[in-house]
């Protein structure tokens, strides 16, 4: 029904320039620095690998994301969604996996998401950069019953 894969533009550039400071920094730090330097190194080519881009997709039943090589994942069923909006996150908002002003948020680049209110009450965005499409994609799905926010 819907996939939609994010290139996570801002996170590559900064995790790509602090592997690369990182790495000069090998030449001038003393021997016994190695190993904490060798472990940074690790550090941000794991998160490179875990958070390059963002995928959405939906079917029959799911909103599904999936982050980098896929380690990280989350779904929400469309049955539970109650309301769905774009919403503009702000610079304080940032990037990656953390708990927002608009719930849980889910992002690798940009300002655009999408929130979704569950019926429980909890609220969680998902950062795109299609934001039109995605909401469209929501409130078509079949298994979904919601519309604008506050609609029960």
């Amino acid at each position: 029904m819907y996939q939609h894969t994010q290139f996570g533009g801002v996170l590559v550039v900064v995790l790509g320039a602090a592997l690369i400071l990182t790495g000069a920094l090998s030449s001038v730090l003393p021997p016994s620095a190695a190993f904490i330097n060798l472990f940074v190194i690790a550090t941000l080519v794991v998160c490179l690998f875990l958070f390059y881009n963002l995928t959405v997709e939906i079917d029959a039943e799911y909103v599904r994301l999936r982050f980098g090589i896929g380690l990280i994942q989350k779904k929400f069923r469309l049955s539970e969604i109650r309301a769905v909006q774009q919403i503009r996150t702000n610079f304080f908002y940032g990037w990656g996996i953390h708990y927002g002003p608009h719930g849980w948020l889910f992002n690798v680049s940009g300002y655009d998401a999408v929130e979704l209110e569950m019926k429980g009450g909890a609220h969680y965005c998902i950062g795109t950069d299609e934001p039109d499409r995605l909401c469209f994609a929501i409130r078509n799905s079949p298994s979904c019953a919601c519309g604008a926010p506050g609609d029960a």
